[in-house]
């Protein structure tokens, strides 16, 4: 069984070995996040199997999907299991590996580049810089399907730079803890999209965006990045 990761929606970037894994599948099962394109590299006659997840529709409970991956698994040589950007990085990469040696299943993990430093990059947005920050934190905003269970102390968060996944839906609970915290209101925010559709971007501050989100929503998939470099990368926009 081969763990790849698809990268951050974009199909050039994808691994050369997760490329030439694709190219030998018989049986590919993926992700919501994984670019319609990237399949094109896998056998005409091969299995390819939709097993993506979107916030209220699951289209496989993850019980279901460890159990097709194991069948597969013991049906055919080469199996993908292809998730979107890394597949370590909030993407139950490590649950299904740990099922599927458990079944007694070789499993050979291939990275991916993940979307909280590629897609910032591709907005000239540095999620560090020497001027303005040493550290960046990686937080999943979405800790649970359907609801916001707030594991996460925002107000503690010391790093410079905080990088959200999956968090669009709950920045009106979000936002509110990091300002109470200690962020000041002036603190620039980034909402940013880049991968499977048209590159879309919102620029703004802890203490404007919730009332601009209430007049023009920013769909995911997206991530949020906030800190000083957000304002660098404005004032250094072309």
């Amino acid at each position: 069984m081969y763990l790849v990761g698809a990268g951050p929606g974009d199909p050039d970037l994808i691994t050369l070995r997760g490329k030439a894994r694709l190219e030998i599948a018989e049986a590919v099962i993926y992700d919501a996040l994984v670019h319609p394109s990237v399949l094109d590299w896998v056998p005409a006659p091969s299995e390819r199997i939709f097993v993506g997840k979107r916030r209220g529709h699951h289209s496989w409970p993850q019980t279901e999907i460890t159990q097709l991956l194991i069948q597969k698994a013991h049906q055919y040589q080469h199996v993908v299991r292809l998730k979107g950007g890394d597949p370590f990085l909030f993407g139950r990469g490590g649950e299904e590996m740990a099922d599927l040696q458990g079944a007694g299943i070789p499993v050979e993990v291939i990275p991916g580049i993940t979307a909280g430093l590629a897609v910032p990059a591709s907005f000239g947005l540095p999620v560090t810089h020497r001027a303005c920050s040493s550290s960046v934190m990686l937080i999943t905003g979405h800790e649970a399907a359907g609801r916001y269970q707030p594991r996460i102390d925002w107000g503690a968060i010391a790093a410079d730079t905080i990088v959200i996944y999956m968090g669009m839906h709950h920045l009106p609970q979000i936002v509110p803890q990091l300002l109470a915290g200690g962020r000041i209101p002036a603190t620039p925010i980034a909402l940013l999209s880049h991968g499977l559709g048209p590159p879309r971007q919102h620029w703004s501050t802890l203490g404007t965006i919730l009332a601009e989100l209430a007049e023009t929503p920013f769909a995911p998939p997206a991530i949020a990045v906030i800190g000083e470099v957000v304002g660098w990368a404005i004032a250094h926009r072309p």
